[in-house]
């Protein structure tokens, strides 16, 4: 399925790596969530099912009457005709597309413009990963590091939280990653913010606390953790900066630092 958006590398902007929308995203409310993948919304004076490309809950995003954006779909013969991009809140948008944080990255990876990882060329888009696949291996030298990007939507009080519902799926790649640095490999998780109100990020251990132990234990065997918020507009999503990653969180902001972060990766 063709996507609704170009891949943009960015090649000819000083701002960054970036995904445009290829063509002008449609405007809408919000009505219900009617399954992980779908949604209804009121668009051009009708209720009509939309396609979401995210299975968190989005519940603090996605509420009765908020206003979102539309992307149009391209591939003929879709069930729906929309994607659900962007959802507007407070100070700008935040967008709910899970697989968008991939393409972004990819983007970056070939401009060698990712924190952290200048230096590493893409190798491998979904690599085996035990009976899993990462989204990415990278290479620099003789060095080969996986790497896991997870899209972040649930922002409380400036700090950003992962995930916003219990993970399997995502517990199975810390798993993975860390037998991967048993094996000797390099690996790392980058976590994807996509909106820019967040000035950290934290496991979300009430949500699923199995993942925030899981990812304790990933720091501990030697893998990479890092968090970047993006920038989003109604015409781009670009790739803003790194924000501090914490492990544990007490009430409120108060935060236990997972340290000072490498400049890069290796």
């Amino acid at each position: 399925m063709k996507k609704a958006r170009d891949r943009d590398r960015g090649a000819s902007s000083p701002g960054g790596p970036r995904v445009s929308f290829s063509n002008a995203l449609i405007p809408g409310r919000f009505l219900r969530r009617l399954n992980r993948f779908a949604a209804l919304v009121h668009v051009e004076g009708r209720a009509e099912r939309v396609h979401v490309r995210n299975s968190g809950r989005l519940r603090e995003l996605l509420t009765i009457g908020r206003r979102v954006l539309l992307a149009p779909a391209r591939a003929e013969g879709r069930r729906t005709r929309f994607t659900l991009a962007l959802v507007r809140m407070r100070g700008g948008y935040a967008s709910v597309d899970a697989h968008l944080p991939n393409d972004l990255i990819a983007a970056g990876l070939a401009l060698g413009g990712v924190a952290g990882f200048r230096g590493y060329r893409l190798l491998r888009r979904e690599p085996a990963m035990g009976k899993h696949r990462a989204d990415f291996l990278l290479g620099r030298g003789a060095r080969r590091c996986f790497l896991e990007v997870k899209s972040v939507t649930l922002v409380r009080a400036g700090i950003a939280f992962f995930p916003d519902a219990p993970t399997a799926r995502g517990l199975a790649h810390l798993e993975h990653l860390i037998a991967a640095r048993a094996d000797g490999l390099l690996a790392a998780v980058l976590f994807i913010i996509q909106r820019n109100d967040a000035v950290a990020f934290a496991p979300n251990r009430w949500g699923d606390p199995a993942f925030a132990a899981a990812l304790e234990r990933a720091v501990r065997a030697g893998v990479r953790v890092q968090a970047m918020r993006c920038q989003v507009t109604r015409a781009v999503v670009r790739l803003d900066r790194r924000v501090p990653v914490y492990l544990r969180t007490c009430r409120g902001p108060a935060l236990e630092p997972l340290g000072r972060p490498r400049r890069e990766m290796g």
